[in-house]
């Protein structure tokens, strides 16, 4: 690719786990998101003001569904859904998109979502290519979680800023690319069982993917 990639994380441990994987590799820009989909799309949009790019990443841990996403593997974004963002009603929670004021869902680069995915699975590890949840509140209860699962199915991760990295890259008109390492289950908090060092290790291992991924998009 001829213009630099823009990949955002969240936090500096998954900045530093990206730099990693990359190596050095001048063709990336690594940045920090903050936490929070309003944060994330803020920074980006920033970012993207100031500099001239040509893909956009959103890359960092987050938790896995269970049964479709365990703990220390990837999950590649088919879709970036804001998992948040609708209204209550009397028979359930309804989406953005379905009360006609704009998408909750947004698409990445379905070629290189596709690419990424092979090429993690190719150097043997675990990947699941499904969509990612964005969230404002991380899901804490067992309940939370099916819901979650039941109003996307086929949901694979959360995080807390994919949808608002893309947001700002789709305002540019630029491709976006969500990655997550998986720490731990979506659904009841038990710190003691997340595995956050495996899950960096995992982060910066499918980095390390994406200079033979992209360079020859």
């Amino acid at each position: 690719m001829g213009k630099k990639v823009l990949v955002m994380t969240a936090v500096d441990a998954e900045r530093e786990a990206v730099l990693r994987g990359l190596d050095g590799d001048a063709r990336f820009e690594v940045a920090l998101a903050g936490v929070g989909p309003a944060m994330a799309a803020a920074r980006t949009a920033a970012k993207l003001a100031g500099g001239d790019y040509g893909l956009v990443v959103s890359a960092g841990i987050g938790g896995g569904f269970i049964g479709t996403a365990p703990v220390g593997s990837l999950v590649v974004a088919s879709e970036i859904v804001a998992a948040d963002l609708g209204t209550e009603t009397p028979s359930g929670f309804l989406p953005l998109d379905e009360l006609g004021f704009g998408s909750a869902r947004a698409k990445p680069d379905k070629a290189l979502a596709d690419k990424l995915a092979r090429a993690i699975e190719g150097a043997g590890l675990p990947v699941r290519l499904g969509p990612v949840l964005t969230v404002c509140t991380v899901t804490g209860t067992a309940d939370s979680a099916a819901a979650r699962a039941r109003r996307t199915p086929g949901a694979a991760a959360e995080g807390m800023e994919g949808y608002g990295v893309a947001v700002a890259a789709g305002e540019r008109g630029l491709p976006v690319l969500e990655f997550r390492a998986i720490s731990n289950p979506v659904g009841p908090r038990d710190r003691a069982a997340w595995k956050i060092p495996q899950a960096l290790k995992a982060l910066e291992a499918a980095c390390a993917l994406l200079p033979e991924v992209l360079g020859n998009a």
